[in-house]
């Protein structure tokens, strides 16, 4: 694998923008090049709204938790008024940082280093040490707040100040998915791996058919995907089934299905590409989601997310019939998790090249359109 000088030249991708039975998938260095994964950083994390779990993870003013995305450290507090707050975790004093892994606030977000103070609302409010400082003004001080916005229970923020809102971001994929009552749904698990894969691999093995009579052999087995397409930063596959495929094949017993699905819902499961980086899994029983997070060229952490109807939460057997569902995540999801891992060892390889798209990978084609559209020169 020979890596040009300028890889952001958009004539070296003129084979990858062709249509998608004539085209070729995006070149090795694409996956592997810390030069292309920091573009993406700038001109994708840093732009769009990026996925970050469910609103019923902090139930009380005070509970918080924090992350690193895309190297940004951050914390999501919810305030006193019960509303979710993102900043930047790091001080205004001397810039260290405010919080740590998850937990509560009781009163106020402490510093540790000096014991200044901020509110749940990101005002500085203590300042100790600093009654001889002339021209201090701590209203210029308080903590760098990261736009927050939310979908029916999905949290969402966005680096840039000014971007376009979340509801115009995600088009009319709330009304596509608006049967399965997503208000109503109760996170019952999150699971967290470390990846060793570039975050395109593992998204674009999600979002399609081909690779699930081999990889999945032992698990869910053979796939077969419509694409659907709306308005908005995502993209659509329905498997149709006439029950719930949370549950591996063979398994038989399931919860009651979503008495509020319309005619399609009913009928299968939606797998949804929420651009750029996470997948919703639409069922009539429950939802999931895979959450990435990128932290390097070949580093992705990835977080599963399980959700049901607070009925089916509320039944006295759930504990027992929600480990057919645990099971099943817990066979497929790391067989993906394998894949991709070995996918990206192929591809730093010197040898290493890629091919043509097969009509199994319509929307391999897709996401690799969408981020060259972001990322190339011009």
């Amino acid at each position: 694998m020979s890596i040009p000088t300028n890889i952001f030249e958009p004539s070296l991708y003129e084979p990858v923008r062709r249509a998608v039975l004539e085209a070729r998938h995006l070149p090795p260095w694409c996956y592997t090049t810390d030069a292309f994964y920091q573009r993406e950083v700038e001109s994708i994390f840093l732009k769009d709204w990026n996925f970050l779990g469910r609103e019923d993870r902090l139930p009380n003013p005070g509970d918080y938790f924090t992350i690193n995305f895309a190297g940004v450290p951050l914390f999501v507090i919810r305030n006193g008024a019960g509303e979710l707050r993102a900043y930047a975790n790091t001080c205004s004093h001397r810039g260290s940082k405010l919080l740590e892994d998850e937990g509560h606030c009781k009163s106020v977000i402490q510093c540790p280093y000096h014991a200044w103070a901020y509110d749940f609302d990101g005002a500085l409010v203590a300042t100790p040490g600093m009654e001889r400082a002339e021209e201090f003004d701590p209203a210029e001080l308080g903590l760098r707040g990261v736009k927050l916005e939310t979908w029916d229970g999905f949290v969402f923020i966005n680096f840039d100040p000014d971007s376009r809102s979340l509801s115009e971001y995600l088009g009319t994929l709330p009304e596509k998915l608006q049967s399965y009552n997503f208000t109503d749904m109760v996170t019952v698990r999150r699971k967290e791996y470390d990846l060793a894969c570039n975050w395109k691999l593992f998204i674009e093995n999600a979002m399609e058919e081909y690779h699930t009579a081999t990889v999945h052999k032992a698990s869910v087995g053979k796939q077969r995907l419509e694409y659907e397409e709306g308005n908005g930063e995502w993209d659509a596959a329905f498997l149709a089934s006439d029950k719930s495929i949370a549950i591996l094949p063979k398994e038989l017993a399931e919860f009651p299905h979503i008495v509020s699905l319309d005619e399609r819902t009913r009928g299968g499961t939606y797998f949804v590409h929420v651009k750029p980086s996470t997948m919703l899994g639409c069922t009539q029983d429950c939802m999931w989601w895979l959450e990435q997070h990128p932290i390097g060229p070949a580093r992705t952490r990835l977080t599963v997310g399980a959700c049901f109807p607070k009925s089916t939460v509320e039944q006295p057997n759930f504990d027992e019939v929600v480990q057919k569902y645990y099971h099943r995540w817990d066979k497929s999801i790391p067989e993906d998790n394998w894949i991709s891992e070995v996918q990206q060892v192929g591809l730093t390889s010197p040898f290493s090249r890629t091919s043509r798209i097969s009509h199994n990978e319509i929307l391999v084609h897709k996401i690799a359109n969408w981020v060259l559209d972001r990322v190339l020169d011009g």
